[in-house]
Formats: structure tokens, sequence, C-alpha cells
């Protein structure tokens, strides 16, 4: 008789202990952005537009979509200013009226395909195909760059610091991976503290995966960051030539604790 009573007390005592606490809810990523050529135009998919603001090359576009992929021209001739180029992209449109803003303390992933050509080279002085920014001048937060390092075409990323100074946060040999499609992604954390990583990826192989922690990915009285993609490089390099520059399958997701949290800031 004892004994079944204390069986019994036994498995009370079992079925009157408390569940344990349900565990915090992990950090997820949520698609905020995702155009496609077949569908939205280069004004549809992104905030801005910057092709030949000096009316270098009178009637000529040079960014527009070809085939599934959004395309940059440039020209020899193009300018903006007297000693640079520039044909670019800015930000990531929603809607007509819409765009989204990066804001402080936010965690993003952008991801997309690029096909650099051999006509676009590194060089000498500063040709980049990538930036972060505020808007307004000013300079960029990271950028990908195509450098000639040591005598040796490059691919790199650089971080830049409110005083301007460039760290870099990887790089990889250029000239074989021109004329391939390429998978690279910027994963970062927009804050005084933040933190960059890059990846870039031909096929299965990983070529660059890299990260830069204690990042000022911030600047004082910003409203908020965008992306922007194109041809932006510097006429005082030999050898320039006419060439252009591919990017598809755009995506970015922000991190957030749960698929209920609030959405990121959209702005006209």
């Amino acid at each position: 008789m004892i004994k079944r009573l204390s069986g019994t007390l036994a498995a009370l005592t079992l079925i009157a202990l408390p569940t344990s606490p349900a565990s915090a809810t992990a950090a997820v990523w949520t698609q905020r952005w995702n155009p496609s050529p077949a569908n939205q135009t280069v004004a549809q998919a992104f905030e801005g537009i910057e092709d030949d603001r000096s009316d270098s090359h009178s009637g000529v576009t040079h960014i527009y979509v070809s085939g599934d992929a959004y395309r940059f021209d440039m020209h020899t001739q193009d300018r903006d200013g007297d000693d640079r180029q520039r044909n670019e992209v800015k930000g990531m449109r929603t809607s007509g009226s819409a765009y989204i803003k990066i804001l402080k303390n936010q965690v993003w992933r952008i991801s997309y395909q690029l096909y650099i050509p051999t006509s676009l080279d590194a060089t000498s002085s500063f040709t980049h195909i990538a930036q972060m920014k505020v808007p307004g001048s000013g300079a960029p937060l990271y950028t990908m760059s195509l450098p000639i390092s040591g005598g040796t075409p490059k691919i790199n990323v650089r971080y830049w610091d409110e005083d301007e100074q460039t760290h870099e946060v990887g790089n990889t040999n250029l000239t074989p991976i021109q004329g391939k499609w390429l998978d690279t992604t910027f994963e970062f954390k927009a804050s005084d503290t933040g933190y960059l990583r890059w990846t870039l990826k031909d096929g299965s192989t990983t070529l660059v995966d890299k990260r830069l922690d204690n990042t000022d990915l911030w600047r004082a009285d910003t409203d908020y960051l965008r992306p922007k993609w194109g041809i932006y490089r510097s006429i005082n390099s030999s050898g320039l030539q006419n060439t252009y520059l591919l990017i598809r399958n755009l995506r970015a997701e922000q991190q957030t604790a749960a698929a209920a949290d609030t959405d990121a800031a959209e702005g006209p």
C-alpha cells in the first residue's frame, strides 16, 4: 500500500511541474524588395536615376532593362563633372510614390547577381559599381570597386568611416570572374557600432566571405540610407573603354524579431 501511494504521489508531482517558458523568438529575414525587369522599368524599381546628368551624350539612354537584367552603359565621352563619369540608380522603390528607407539600428541583407564584362576593367583611379550612401552629397558608407592593387586587377569592398578613411572588407582577383554571372550579398547593421559582411560567389564557389565589425554605418543627422548601383568612375585612368554592367535578381531583406514587427519605413 505504501509503495502504491508513493507511486501515485510521484506521478502527481510530475504532472504538476510547470512547463518551461517559451524560448525567445529568433530573428527572421523578411523580404522587403524584389524588383523584376520583366514587370518593372528602371523608374519603377529604383528611387532615383542618375543617367548622364551633365547631358554629355544627348539623346542616349544609358540605364534600361535588357532581357532579365537592368543594364548600365558607359561610354568614354560620358561625363558627370569635369573628371568623372556616373550612370547609376539609387534607392529601392516599392510603388509609384513609396520607397524603402533604411533606418538607424536596422539590420539588412541586400543580394543580387552581377555581370562584369572584360571591357569593365579595374582602374588606377576609382571605379565603383555599388555604393551605400545617405541622400545628398558626402562620402559613401561602403563601396564595391574595381581597383588595380599591386599591379593586379581586383574587385573589393571597402568601408568608409566618418573621417572618410577606408578599410577593406575583402577582395579577390577580377580577371577570372569577368564575363560570368556572380552572386553577391551585403549584410549590415546601420548603426554607429554596426557591422558589414560581404560575400561573393562564382556558382558554388565562395570567392569572398568577410565580415568587418565595429563599423560606423550611420551618420549624424542622417534621415536614411539607400544603396546605389551602376558605374561611377574617374576619367583619370588610362585605357578606359566603352563598357556596361548588368544586375539582376535584386532582393532586400530586413532582419526582424518576428513576422508581426512593424514594416520598414517608406516615404514619398
